[in-house]
C-alpha cells in the first residue's frame, strides 16, 4: 500500500498538483486501500461501486465523495495505466449557498480580535478576497502599495492573478513591507516562518466567537462575503470573477443567489 501511495503522490508532485489536493487524495487512497481486498492495484469496478454507495449512505457529503472517486479514477488510470472505463456516477453536488457575514460582523471581528497582526490578517482576508492558503503563502514582494493591489502567486489550479489591497490598509502594510524582507511571509509566525492553515482558521473562529456570531461561518466565508458584497455594490461579475481567479463564471455566479436586495425588500404578508 505504501508503495503504491508514494507512486501516487510523486505523480502529483511532478503535475504540480497542489498540496492541498494531494493530501486529500493520499488520504482517500489510504481508506480505499484499507478495506479494499485483493490487490490494490486490480480494478475491480462492482466494488468500487459498492464502497462509493456505503459512503453516500453514511451521509457522506457530496464533496467527499467526489475527492475519494477522484482520486481512485486517477490512481487506476495515471499510475496503474488501466484504461477500463470506470462508469461509477458522481453524487449531485449539494446546492448549498455559501456564508456570507455582514460589513457590521466583520468589523466587530475584527474589533473584538487583541492581536494587531490577526486583525489585519482578518481585514485582508476579506478586502482582498483571499483563500486561507492564500493568506498563509502571501509573501512581503506580492503586495504593490504603490499600485494598491496584491500579487497572487500559485493560487488554487496553480495560476497567478491580481486582487484589491484595500485602501483602508495600505498605510499600515506600507510600513510593514517597507521594513521587512520582501522574501518573508507577511504573516509570519512568532518563530519564523509561515502560520499553519490551522492557526489562521484558529483566529478566525475565535473572532467570531468573541463577536458573538452564531452563523456557521468559517475563514472562508471571509472570501464569500468579499464577492457578495462586491456584487451588492453592483461591480460587474466578470469583474468579480478576476479577482477571485475562477476558471468558471458559473463558479462567481453562486454568489448572485444570496445577492437578491429587491427580494430582501419584500414585506412577508405575515
Amino acid at each position: 500500500m505504501q508503495l503504491h501511495l508514494e507512486r501516487s503522490r510523486t505523480e502529483m508532485v511532478l503535475r504540480k498538483y497542489s498540496p492541498r489536493t494531494i493530501e486529500s487524495y493520499v488520504s482517500a487512497l489510504t481508506t480505499y486501500f484499507r478495506q479494499k481486498s485483493g490487490a490494490a492495484d486490480h480494478l475491480d469496478v462492482e466494488h468500487l461501486r459498492s464502497y462509493i454507495l456505503e459512503m453516500v449512505r453514511r451521509g457522506a457529503a457530496s464533496q467527499t465523495v467526489h475527492v475519494h472517486l477522484s482520486a481512485i479514477q486517477f490512481f487506476y488510470r495515471e499510475i496503474c495505466g488501466i484504461r477500463t472505463p470506470i462508469n461509477v456516477s458522481y453524487p449531485k453536488r449539494e446546492g448549498r449557498l455559501p456564508v456570507v457575514l455582514s460589513h457590521d460582523e466583520i468589523e466587530r471581528m475584527i474589533a473584538v480580535t487583541p492581536n494587531e497582526k490577526h486583525k489585519l490578517m482578518i481585514a485582508l482576508a476579506y478586502g482582498a478576497g483571499l483563500r486561507v492558503s492564500e493568506t498563509k503563502d502571501l509573501l512581503m514582494r506580492d503586495i504593490d502599495v504603490d499600485r494598491a493591489c496584491i500579487h497572487i502567486k500559485h493560487g488554487k489550479g496553480a495560476k497567478d492573478r491580481i486582487t484589491l489591497l484595500p485602501e483602508r490598509l495600505v498605510c499600515q502594510l506600507r510600513s510593514i513591507v517597507a521594513t521587512g524582507d520582501p522574501a518573508q511571509p507577511v504573516f509570519a509566525s512568532m518563530r519564523g516562518g509561515k502560520l499553519t492553515t490551522e492557526t489562521l482558521q484558529k483566529i478566525v473562529r475565535h473572532a467570531l466567537k468573541r463577536a458573538g456570531i452564531a452563523k456557521p461561518a468559517t475563514f472562508h466565508s471571509l472570501r464569500h462575503s468579499f464577492a457578495t458584497h462586491l456584487l451588492e455594490n453592483k461591480t460587474d461579475i466578470r469583474f468579480v470573477q478576476e479577482l477571485l481567479g475562477h476558471a468558471n463564471i458559473k463558479t462567481t455566479q453562486r454568489y448572485t443567489h444570496v445577492t437578491q436586495p429587491a427580494l430582501c425588500a419584500i414585506r412577508s404578508p405575515l
